[in-house]
């Protein structure tokens, strides 16, 4: 029996506000005070979801950081269970976001390139010059 595609981000959305509120608040393990959950997927059964998160704190290891979030993982699935008032709460598993890395190195791949780019147009005495494929207006 398929589930209801509309609840399962309702509850995603529900999940991420209500996790990331709880490390803000709630958990004292200073290793995940630097942390963020930056997107988060339910299974279709909601028994288990997976839970993205970015470190803000560069002083901890990745290692550090996902020993401190399974650490309190078991803590936050209860809480999780009561704020969403669901029959099971998911069981809580934590990932780094790699989507969010990979961004920043395409960005920086773009900015560098655009720059090399720019530079050569400098170089050539192109930047002044008039491109070679615009139209005569006579």
């Amino acid at each position: 029996m398929p589930r209801d595609p509309h609840r399962s981000r309702r509850i995603e959305g529900e999940l991420q506000r209500v996790v990331s509120e709880l490390l803000r608040r709630e958990v004292r393990d200073p290793r995940v005070g630097g942390v963020t959950i930056t997107d988060v997927r339910v299974a279709p059964d909601l028994t288990s979801a997976k839970l993205f998160y970015a470190r803000l704190d560069a002083q901890r290891s990745d290692a550090e950081v996902q020993a401190g979030l399974e650490r309190v993982a078991g803590f936050l699935r209860g809480q999780v269970g009561r704020a969403l008032k669901l029959r099971v709460a998911p069981e809580l598993m934590f990932r780094p976001d790699e989507q969010l890395v990979a961004g920043m190195r395409l960005a920086s791949l773009i900015d560098s390139a655009v720059a090399e780019d720019a530079s050569r147009h400098v170089e050539d005495g192109s930047a002044a010059a008039e491109p070679a494929g615009s139209p005569d207006k006579d």
